[in-house]
C-alpha cells in the first residue's frame, strides 16, 4: 500500500462511493449513501476481463462441435483496503467501516421499498485515473483484522474486495466514424459543477462546453441535484 507519508498536499486519496441501486432501468446510480475514504491508495489494482463462448457436445462430431461466442463478460477489479486506527487505539473507525463494506453485499430498504430488491452499487475514484472508473456492485469482501488494541479494538485490517462492473448504456455514434461511442449518463448531485465532471471525465475542466452543448445547458451554473446528464465518450470531446 501506498501511505501518506512525506506525499504532501498533492496527494490524491482513493475512496468508494456507495450509491443506493437506481429505479428501473436506468444504469446511473442512485443517491450517494456513503463514501469510503482510502487511509492509503492501494499500491496494486487487478483488472480481469473475459469472453464467454458455449460448446455444445456433439456425439457425431469427432473432433468435437463448434463454440459459439455468446459476448464479452463485463469487467473485475480487484484491490486490497488498507484500514488503520493504529495511531488511535480507542477509535472504532476500522470496525465500523469493515461493516460499511460488508453492507456492500446486503440488499437495501430502499430498493426493497421500490420492489427491485438490489445490493448497492458502487463507484471506485482516483482522481483522474480513468483506466478502472466503472460503476459496479461489491461481489465478495474478505476482512483480516491483524492488529489490535491492549482493550481488543481493532485498529488495522485488510480488506480484500472484488467489484463486478455494471456497463452502462451506450448512446450515440461517433459523428466520423459512425462507430458506436461509450458515453454514460451522470446524475448530477449536490456539489457537482460542469467544469468538475469535465475534469473528472477528461482530464480537462475546459471540456465543460462540451457538455453544456450535448445536453442543451445554456447556464451551467444552474445544475439541479438529480438532473440526468448525457456525458459524451472522450472521443467526441474537440469534435
Amino acid at each position: 500500500m501506498a501511505g501518506s507519508g512525506g506525499a504532501g498536499k498533492s496527494l490524491v486519496r482513493a475512496s468508494l462511493a456507495i450509491h443506493q441501486p437506481p429505479v428501473g432501468y436506468s444504469t446511473t446510480p442512485g443517491a450517494l449513501m456513503k463514501t469510503l475514504d482510502f487511509d492509503f491508495n492501494p499500491s496494486q489494482l487487478a483488472l480481469s476481463r473475459r469472453a464467454q463462448w458455449r460448446r455444445s457436445p456433439a456425439a457425431a462430431a469427432r473432433s468435437g462441435s463448434v463454440p459459439e461466442f455468446m459476448g464479452p463478460v463485463p469487467r473485475t477489479l480487484s484491490l486490497e483496503i488498507l484500514l488503520d486506527r493504529s495511531q488511535d487505539p480507542d477509535s472504532h473507525d476500522v470496525r465500523k467501516n469493515v461493516e460499511l463494506l460488508f453492507s456492500c453485499c446486503e440488499t437495501t430498504s430502499a430498493s426493497i421499498s421500490a420492489k427491485q430488491p438490489s445490493t448497492p452499487w458502487v463507484v471506485f475514484n482516483w482522481g483522474a485515473h480513468s483506466t478502472v472508473r466503472f460503476t459496479a456492485y461489491i461481489s465478495s469482501v474478505d476482512v483480516s483484522y491483524v492488529q489490535f488494541s491492549t482493550t481488543g479494538v481493532p485498529t488495522r485490517a485488510v480488506c480484500q474486495v472484488q467489484l463486478n462492473e455494471i456497463p452502462s448504456m451506450t448512446a450515440g455514434q461517433n459523428p466520423t466514424s459512425g462507430a458506436l461511442t461509450a458515453r454514460r449518463v451522470h446524475r448530477v448531485v449536490s456539489g457537482d459543477s460542469l467544469q468538475f465532471l469535465a475534469w473528472r471525465e477528461y482530464g480537462d475542466a475546459t471540456a465543460w462546453r462540451t457538455i453544456a452543448e450535448a445536453n442543451g445547458i445554456d447556464d451551467p451554473a444552474q445544475l439541479r441535484p438529480g438532473t440526468e446528464l448525457m456525458l459524451p465518450a472522450a472521443e467526441e470531446v474537440g469534435h
